[in-house]
């Protein structure tokens, strides 16, 4: 009997319809406009109607299936989710200095879950991670793609490269410690074996380091650090293999010897020059400049711990490459949005926007540079950067225009990652 029994139910599973057990789950979202993220004129009204974790449909007059459940934003703006592509996310400000030394590998790990959510309430849903000690940030991006833990989707580069004694090396300890961070690789060969090594323990990008910096001890952000010859191996190995290269270059001749060697995207580029402006363009090597960081630096940086001599080279830099970004702004070189979170506390991310447009974007132009702009830099065209059917359903609302007052970005209400509604604060 009990066989029989088993052996009714399996044909009366089998009878099913395909799909009939698992419906696909349909939510449509509607607000009074939308900023798709490639259209230069925002869509009003708006409808998206999302299956599962895609979108299937957007326009003003979508039909919504009776079995739909229905999101009405009443009158605030729809974009798409925002991307950072310069982010340090197991990294806080308080660590900058020498208190850093005492953090380790797993309690960075824990930095990166708790500034994870931070930032995907913030409304950046997509993040490159450019830089991270002991591949903490290859675990976090696995714990957030398994869901685990709340967080934006993750490219990440695991240990930057760099040359000994450079900006991607820690100068902070003595010479009996014997101590050189992971990412260190000197010479060609030894520079490409490093791309394999990090590409092997999960980098998604790779990160290197073209000149000094603000926030190392010891080197200063105009010098050249790694030699063509390096960046040209090392480059060549990524492309090889897969990855993309970012490369951090404040100094003129280390932008311009990264965008020779084929660079995809040079970071910070504070001291560019029309030269440098004009094989970025001609290229098409992105420029991911992160123009807010500043103001913190010199408000906080000696309140949390930061070296003076960091505090004196932001002072000498800072504004140079504000005007820097209006120059290449003009230019016509392609832009990513980039803020070098972990300098300042996480979450403020939005707060370069109002920067961008200050230093020559228009509002589009800077929403572009964190949606389309960076999809593209990030190799993901085909799942974000804009609300169009066929990608991932991440989308964000705020309250206000932010083409009249970019500073709307700046307090997002509504969040959906991936059909899934992380935050929804709308009034």
């Amino acid at each position: 009997m009990k066989r029989l029994l088993l052996g009714l139910g399996l044909l009366c599973l089998c009878a099913l319809p395909l799909g009939a057990a698992n419906p696909p789950v349909r939510v449509a979202v509607k607000a009074a406009q939308m900023i798709d993220g490639k259209s230069e004129r925002p869509i009003s009204p708006a409808i998206v109607l999302i299956e599962d974790d895609r979108i299937v449909a957007v326009g003003p007059a979508v039909t919504i299936p009776p079995d739909a459940r229905v999101l009405d934003l009443g009158r605030a703006t729809l974009l798409p989710g925002l991307i950072d592509m310069h982010d340090h996310l197991t990294v806080v400000p308080e660590n900058l200095g020498y208190k850093g030394l005492g953090v380790s590998v797993p309690r960075e790990a824990l930095y990166g879950a708790s500034n994870a959510e931070k930032t995907l309430h913030a409304g950046f849903t997509s993040v490159r991670n450019v830089g991270a000690a002991g591949y903490s940030d290859v675990a976090l991006r696995d714990a957030i793609a398994s869901g685990d833990i709340p967080g934006p989707r993750l490219l990440v580069s695991g240990p930057a490269l760099g040359i000994t004694g450079g900006h991607c090396d820690n100068n902070l300890l003595p010479s009996e410690f014997h101590f050189r961070e992971g990412g260190v690789a000197d010479g060609p060969w030894e520079a490409r074996a490093k791309v394999r090594e990090v590409v092997k323990y999960g980098a998604d990008v790779i990160k290197i380091c073209a000149s000094g910096g603000v926030l190392s001890k010891g080197d200063l952000p105009g010098t050249a650090q790694y030699t063509p010859e390096e960046m040209k191996a090392l480059i060549e190995e990524a492309h090889r293999l897969g990855r993309k290269v970012a490369a951090h270059a404040h100094g003129t001749q280390s932008i311009k010897e990264a965008i020779l060697a084929g660079v995809d995207s040079v970071e910070h580029a504070s001291l560019i020059d029309e030269e440098g402006i004009r094989l970025a363009r001609e290229r098409g090597t992105f420029l991911v400049m992160d123009i807010y960081n500043d103001d913190y630096i010199l408000q906080m940086g000696p309140k949390v711990g930061m070296l003076p001599e960091s505090i004196e080279k932001e002072k000498a830099l800072g504004r140079q490459q504000r005007e820097n970004f209006g120059k290449a702004v003009k230019g016509g070189v392609r832009m990513a949005f980039g803020t070098d979170g972990g300098v300042y506390p996480h979450g403020e991310n939005a707060k370069q926007f109002a920067y961008m447009v200050q230093y020559g974007m228009t509002p589009m132009q800077a929403i572009q540079a964190a949606t389309v702009n960076a999809a593209e830099l990030a190799g993901w065209k085909d799942k974000v950067g804009s609300i169009e059917a066929g990608k991932f359903a991440d989308l964000i609302a705020v309250s206000g225009d932010p083409l009249a007052d970019i500073r709307a970005l700046e307090s997002v209400g509504f969040v959906m990652k991936g059909g899934a509604v992380v935050k929804n604060e709308l009034k």
